[in-house]
C-alpha cells in the first residue's frame, strides 16, 4: 500500500509555499547588515573610529603591550596580541555589523558598527 495516493495537491502546495517562506525569511533576517566603521576600544574608552573603506594596520596600546588591528577589503582582525591565550586572534575575520573581538587581558576590543544596529537576545 502506497502512501503517496493519501497527497493531494493543495499538501505538495502548502508543503512548497511553506520551503519557500522558510527559505525568504532565512535569507532576509538571518544576513547581518554590512559594516561601516570599526570602533576601536582601549582601557573602555574609545581609542579610534576608522572607516573600512580604506586598507590599513593600526597599533594599540594595552596593559600586557601592542595589539595589531589590520583592515582589508572592508574586513577587520586583531592580527596580533600580548594576551596568553590569543583568543582575539582565532576570533578571525570580523565584517559584519555587530560582530566584536574582545582582547580582554590587554583590555583591547574591535567592533563592527553599521548604519542598521544588530540586536542579540542579550539586547532585551
Amino acid at each position: 500500500m502506497s502512501l503517496l495516493r493519501y497527497i493531494k495537491l493543495g499538501d505538495v502546495l502548502t508543503l512548497v509555499f511553506a520551503s519557500a517562506g522558510v527559505v525568504v525569511l532565512t535569507l532576509t533576517f538571518w544576513n547581518g547588515a554590512l559594516a561601516d566603521k570599526v570602533v576601536i576600544r582601549s582601557g573602555g574608552k574609545i581609542f579610534r573610529e576608522v572607516s573600512l573603506s580604506q586598507d590599513q594596520e593600526i597599533a594599540v596600546t594595552g596593559p600586557l603591550g601592542v595589539s595589531i588591528i589590520v583592515i582589508q577589503k572592508r574586513k577587520v582582525r586583531i592580527a596580533s596580541d600580548p594576551s596568553p591565550r590569543q583568543y582575539c586572534v582565532r576570533q578571525g575575520w570580523l565584517q559584519q555589523a555587530g560582530e566584536v573581538a574582545l582582547c580582554l587581558p590587554n583590555q583591547i576590543s574591535v567592533e563592527l558598527v553599521g548604519s542598521k544596529k544588530q540586536y542579540d537576545s542579550l539586547s532585551y
